[in-house]
This record gives C-alpha cells, sequence and structure tokens, in this order.
C-alpha cells in the first residue's frame, strides 16, 4: 500500500512541475533545457550533472523534439515509462489547447487578407533568422561541417522533393562518418534507466515499422486519418534539428497537397510562437485546421510518437553508444546538414512569401533586435508582430 501510495505522489509530482514548466517554459528548446536544468536538477537533484548532459547529448543525436525527449526522459528515470508520458502530457499539453483553439478561432476567416496574420509572419522570419545564427555558431563550427552545411542548401533549395531531405541527410551522415570517425571526447559516466533492453528493442522495431509500413498503407487505402497519421509521424521521424526544422518538412507536405494554405501554415507557425512548450506543438493547429479538435490530437499523437518510441529504444543502448567515435562522427555530419536545410526554408517559404517590401523587412529587424538583443519574450515578440501588422497597412 505505501508503496502504491509512493509511487502515486511521484506521478502527481511529475504532472505538477511537468505542467507548471508546459506553462512557463518560452523561448524554445534551448531555453527549454536550462529550464529542466534549474528545476530537475538544480532544484529537486533527481539526477547528477553528467547525467543530465548525457541525456541532452544523446536527444540532440536524436531525431526529433530534443527538449521534449529530456523531458520524456527526466520522467521515465523518475517514475518509469508512465511517469515519461504524465511527464511529455504535462509539459505538451498547455500549448496543444492553445494552438487548437487558435485554429478553431480562425476557422472561417479570409486569413489572406487578416493584416495581423502578416504581421505573425514577420515573426516567423525573425524567430528562424535567430535560430539559424545560434544552430550554426554550435554546429557549423569548423571549414569542413560549413561546407556540408553548404550542400545541404544547395540541394534542399533547388531540388524539394520529398527524398531531397532525407537523402541529404544519409550522405551528410556518411561524410562525417568518414571525417570525423576519429573524434573522441572523454565521457565515461553511466547511468541507469529503468527500461530493459528488450522493451528497447520493441520500441525501435515499432519506430522502424511504422515509417516503412504507414506510407504502404496510405498507398493502399483511401482513409483520410491514416494519410494524416503518415505525414505527422514521418514529419517527426525524419526532423535532426527541433522543432524550426520541422517547418519544411511539414511545409511540403501539407501546402502543396492543398490540405492547408500557405497563409494559414505561415500564421500558424507565427502564433506558435506565442505559446510555451515544445514547438513540435505547431502539429495541433494543423491537425485542427484540418480536421477540427479531433484532427488536432491526433496529429499531436502522430508527430510526437517517434520521439517516444526513439528515446525508450535507445537511452537503453547509449552508455555503449556514446563511446563510439564512428557514430558521434556520423551524426556530426547530419547535425551539420541541418544547417542548410534551415536556411533553405528559412528562405522558401518563409522568406519569399513575407518579406515583400523594404518595409517588411525593417519590421523583421526591428523584431529580430528585440528578440536576440534586448532579449525581451517571445510573446511579446509575437503580440508587437501581430499589432505592426495592422500598422503596417496605414504606411
Amino acid at each position: 500500500m505505501n508503496l502504491e501510495r509512493n509511487r502515486l505522489k511521484t506521478l502527481l509530482e511529475i504532472l505538477l512541475i511537468s505542467t507548471r514548466l508546459g506553462l512557463t517554459s518560452f523561448g524554445g528548446p534551448i531555453a527549454h533545457l536550462g529550464y529542466f536544468h534549474e528545476e530537475y536538477v538544480r532544484k529537486r537533484k533527481w539526477m547528477d550533472e553528467k547525467s543530465y548532459a548525457d541525456l541532452v547529448a544523446l536527444c540532440q543525436f536524436l531525431p526529433g523534439p530534443a527538449s521534449s525527449q529530456v523531458g520524456i526522459g527526466i520522467g521515465v528515470m523518475r517514475g518509469g515509462v508512465l511517469g515519461g508520458i504524465i511527464s511529455f502530457i504535462g509539459f505538451t499539453l498547455p500549448s496543444v489547447i492553445a494552438l487548437i483553439l487558435f485554429a478553431l478561432i480562425l476557422d472561417g476567416l479570409d486569413i489572406g487578407d487578416v493584416s495581423w496574420i502578416h504581421g505573425l509572419k514577420i515573426v516567423a522570419v525573425a524567430v528562424v533568422a535567430h535560430a539559424i545564427l545560434g544552430m550554426a555558431e554550435k554546429l557549423t563550427p569548423d571549414l569542413k561541417r560549413k561546407s556540408i552545411a553548404l550542400f545541404a542548401l544547395v540541394v534542399t533549395l533547388l531540388w524539394q522533393t520529398a527524398f531531397s531531405q532525407v537523402g541529404v541527410i544519409i550522405i551528410a551522415g556518411i561524410i562525417g562518418f568518414l571525417i570525423y570517425r576519429q573524434h573522441t571526447e572523454n565521457e565515461d559516466t553511466e547511468f541507469e534507466f529503468p527500461v530493459s533492453r528488450t522493451f528497447a528493442m520493441i520500441c525501435l522495431t515499432l519506430f522502424f515499422g511504422l515509417l516503412v509500413i504507414l506510407p504502404i498503407v496510405r498507398e493502399a487505402t483511401s482513409i483520410g486519418w491514416i494519410a494524416l497519421f503518415d505525414s505527422f509521424y514521418r514529419s517527426g521521424s525524419l526532423v535532426f534539428g527541433g522543432g524550426h526544422v520541422v517547418l519544411p518538412l511539414l511545409e511540403r507536405e501539407f501546402v502543396p497537397t492543398n490540405w492547408i494554405s500557405e497563409e494559414a501554415f505561415l500564421a500558424g507557425y507565427g502564433a506558435a510562437q506565442a505559446v510555451p512548450g515544445p514547438l513540435f506543438t505547431f502539429a495541433a493547429y494543423i491537425g485542427a485546421v484540418m480536421n477540427g479538435w479531433q484532427g488536432g490530437l491526433l496529429a499531436t499523437f502522430a508527430i510526437f510518437l517517434p520521439a517516444f518510441l526513439l528515446i525508450l529504444g535507445t537511452l537503453p543502448f547509449w552508455n555503449m553508444l556514446r563511446r563510439n567515435p564512428k557514430i558521434k562522427g556520423a551524426l556530426m555530419g547530419v547535425n551539420a546538414a541541418v544547417v542548410g536545410i534551415l536556411i533553405s526554408a528559412f528562405y522558401k517559404p518563409i522568406w519569399t512569401s513575407t518579406i515583400i517590401r523594404p518595409l517588411d523587412f525593417a519590421f523583421a529587424a526591428v523584431l529580430f533586435s528585440m528578440l536576440v538583443y534586448w532579449k525581451l519574450p517571445p510573446w511579446i515578440i509575437v503580440v508587437t508582430g501581430a499589432i505592426g501588422g495592422v500598422l503596417l497597412t496605414f504606411i
């Protein structure tokens, strides 16, 4: 009885803390990791500094939303698989609800003619530009990785197909393996993870199985929700570099097929900057625009499912994998390619559909300065963008 009571208390504690973080964690994935460190490592001491650094390192290497995967991993370490699920729900649900409501409010509006929507699109320009600078500094510190990023930029910009990004990531991984296979770091700390290797293998098998089977089932049937699930699952499975990189995958998945207009897509991306929590919850907005709140919940489940399967499937093996310089070298190449893919997405569709006249560029520069140099909270940037979009129509 006491054991059950203690477990229930632990799960409730995870839910309360993760929900509070989900309501207050503005600023993107890097900021989220700072919030997690302050709450879980410094304040509550649920794990030590090195274990947290190892967990962050693994999640940075995996495709998917790194900060969400760190939160899931901490929840699993604290309360098992159920603890990971609860941690995810608490951190993610606030922004999911907010973005679904935003999509429902916009339903029926001719958003292409709403001036404040253009302001939100300019916010997206400032936010992605900031992400590019930060990621380029971290992921392409040397000439070799800068060259890999340039290769990724040119290919994904000139050949915008469903396979170009996947191909670039594979080629970049091979190049990274060849160039950085001798890369070594001194990492000898181990940590325990309450998931068996058998369960981990089941999760990895399910991850790759769904990645292969879903497109086949989609082509063999005409069921709309399977197509929706496949598109979001595939996007969540192939995103290296966090939430900002999911933009081109989702844009090329849904806009050319006319499932969602480009105006609605970019308006939601701008609005997603106003809410706390992971940027991957942008999927909830897209799903809600397409199929109401049910579509929003399905899209959220589909895009985050790969993150769950990967973190549960790989963390039990991380102590072995993280010592392998060849694997780390391949991932260094992949991370460099992410920068090029992000720059490509920044140009199209974000820049080409938003910065139409010098006044737009000037306003984007102001918003960028507010975000980067004045260090103002993201919600202030979003509100300023919306109001500025209205004012720009009078100038």
